[in-house]
């Protein structure tokens, strides 16, 4: 890696595989770190997911896994443990999403690769906490939405039990997992010591939801229910006008003000006890259907300029592909065709984080299943004829130099 972000010179293994580990790591390798994407022969399960050129390097892989080189090998193998154990001996960092027993088995627990480096810090995402009964439980995104309370809140408030329609789960957990990394590697750089670090997708998920929806929960003996009524029961919803939708949230005693006096209805400032908080949202429900009254007169466009007027925040309703001509995202320049070395042109979003000592950047893009295989390994201090051997045998994968 080049000399940039605030990471450069920590290496990270990463043994993760499909969403949530991904996202934690490649926002490791966009702040600079030394992501090696340890993969078995078949290579992630992601690889096949989403929309593909060549096979193995689809839309999702691609999208959060640059920045990374990647080494595939058969851990099962003798040889392809002793490659484990000298990159162990060379990073700072190790993260995983397998389950522990799994790991364990093939002498890579928490126990044994502090044995190889004590000061390594040693990351796993798991489904359930591990002092927990469901410890060997599996989890993936569905399975904690449901868990967690997230799909019974579309069930009982908008009367359909589904999913959020986005990897809510796992990309969450995983921003989580890149905090927890960046913390330990402070009180590594502190101390001089490692640790392990455990982030359980269940136990965080739920923590995240109820940051909002904790409601009369927080209050033993409290009459009343968990949940955030203003986003639940209030009416908080895009609202429809002449020509589609728009999303607009008068919040402040101001912006509530300001727009019943400029549409006409400033009786309904006093009626509603606009300007006391306490009061203004127990009448939620009736501003709301107030609002959407008021929003059905009008275009999209009228509205908008309104609001910008106003100063009430708004926006229209975008779809995924109207994102790349977005005037401000446009401006900003988002979105990014760059060329890839076996996948042609694609698009990419850049790293939003601004540092001004240390920026980060995409320096790799996402990597053919064991591109980088042939150059770690001789990193790792294997001679040309081992690393020949081991291809031959496949303990050890290298890509073709196009997919």
């Amino acid at each position: 890696m080049s000399d940039f972000g605030p990471l450069h010179g920590i290496r990270v293994i990463d043994l993760t595989s499909v969403v949530l580990g991904p996202v934690a790591t490649h926002v490791l390798g966009d702040l600079g770190a030394d992501v090696i994407k340890v993969e078995a022969p078949e290579g992630d399960l992601m690889r096949a997911n989403g929309v593909s050129r060549n096979k193995g390097m689809s839309s999702i892989f691609i999208s959060i896994n640059r920045n990374k080189r990647s080494l595939s090998i058969d851990m099962k193998s003798d040889e392809g443990r002793e490659v484990m154990r000298r990159l162990i001996a060379q990073s700072q960092v190790l993260d995983h999403n397998m389950r522990v027993k799994a790991i364990e088995r093939l002498g890579f627990g928490y126990e044994q690769a502090r044995a190889i480096n004590p000061q390594l810090i040693y990351c796993l995402a798991t489904g359930f906490g591990q002092d927990g009964p469901y410890r060997d439980h599996p989890a993936f995104d569905d399975i904690i939405q449901s868990a967690c309370g997230l799909v019974a809140l579309n069930r009982d408030h908008l009367d359909s039990a589904e999913y959020v329609p986005s990897l809510i789960a796992d990309k969450t957990i995983g921003v989580y997992l890149a905090n927890a990394v960046l913390a330990a590697l402070v009180h590594q750089l502190r101390t001089g010591k490692g640790q392990q670090v455990e982030v359980p997708m269940y136990e965080t998920m739920t923590s995240f939801l109820l940051a909002e929806h904790l409601g009369a929960m927080t209050f033993p003996g409290m009459q009343g229910s968990a949940g955030y009524a203003r986003v639940l029961s209030g009416g908080r919803r895009p609202v429809k006008t002449i020509d589609g939708h728009i999303s607009l949230l008068p919040y402040t005693e101001a912006h509530w003000v300001a727009l019943l006096t400029e549409t006409g209805h400033q009786e309904a400032i006093e009626r509603l006890q606009v300007r006391d908080r306490h009061s203004r949202n127990r009448h939620l429900q009736a501003l709301y259907a107030l609002l959407r009254e008021i929003i059905s007169t009008n275009t999209t466009d009228y509205w908008i300029g309104f609001c910008q007027r106003l100063d009430i925040p708004a926006t229209p309703i975008y779809a995924l592909e109207q994102l790349p001509e977005h005037p401000h995202l446009k401006a900003v320049n988002l979105f990014q065709k760059v060329s890839h070395p076996s996948e042609g042109d694609i698009v990419q979003v850049r790293p939003t984080l601004k540092f001004s000592q240390s920026p980060a950047s995409v320096q790799r893009p996402a990597p053919r299943l064991g591109e980088h295989s042939l150059e770690l390994l001789l990193e790792l201090g294997f001679s040309e004829q081992e690393v020949q051997s081991m291809m031959a045998r496949r303990v050890a994968v290298q890509s073709p130099n196009k997919a």
